[in-house]
């Protein structure tokens, strides 16, 4: 029996985790003494590792001071936790979404930027996280766009690459769905733009969530 996996992005692609980011990412610069990156610039590296992304934002920095910036960012997202200022709503439609696709006999799993401990929070505050069959993050695995965590998604489910699909909203998505021999999917509520993931090679853009659900619905 043919397994279909479709394996979402979380930040960006089920909830909108952008203002929690940020800040959170100012407040670790300048906890380090630095400046804060503009916040286009920080929803750029969102979807990569903590270290990655520091690298990204500071290339400049040697190995420690990413780390440090990590640790930093860490320490300041809990805080935002611990005083309730963390919000990440899914995006309307996406609940109803998954549930389809679950009674529709699809296999589940998510591939983020997050840290286990935080994308389960995430997920069971929603309700949702009893939906997916893999979950996957880079504490585990390489940061995005590597393909590992696709990999070790596609043996949980006992799925092909060829019979799953990888769907997010940045071009670490659709690269790393693509380096796993998966279809891709980009969508255009995220956080990169759409002629970006059209440039990536994401075979489809979903331009609604009624328009992911078509195209979920053909996959064949």
């Amino acid at each position: 029996m043919t397994v279909k996996l479709a394996i979402f992005d979380c930040d960006g692609t089920l909830v909108d985790s952008q203002a929690n980011i940020c800040m959170a990412m100012e407040h670790a610069f300048e906890a380090a003494g630095l400046p804060p990156p503009l916040r286009h610039d920080i929803r750029r590296v969102v979807g990569l590792s903590l270290v990655e992304s520091m690298r990204v934002l500071l290339p400049e920095g040697d190995d420690i001071c990413h780390h440090d910036l990590a640790e930093h960012y860490r320490a300041a997202f809990l805080k935002l936790r611990n005083n309730g200022l963390v919000d990440e709503p899914l995006y309307d439609g996406i609940a109803a979404l998954l549930s389809e696709l679950d009674e529709d006999g699809w296999h589940l799993g998510v591939a983020t930027g997050k840290s286990d401990r935080g994308l389960i929070r995430c997920l069971d505050h929603h309700a949702i996280k009893g939906l997916f069959v893999s979950l996957q993050t880079p504490d585990r695995h390489p940061s995005k766009p590597h393909p590992s965590m696709v990999y070790q998604a596609l043996a949980d489910a006992g799925a092909n690459a060829s019979d799953a699909v990888v769907i997010g909203d940045t071009v670490y998505d659709i690269h790393m769905g693509r380096a796993a021999g998966t279809r891709t999917v980009g969508v255009n509520w995220g956080y990169h733009d759409v002629a970006e993931l059209r440039a990536a090679g994401a075979d489809y853009i979903a331009e609604s969530i009624d328009d992911l659900k078509a195209y979920l619905k053909d996959f064949a």
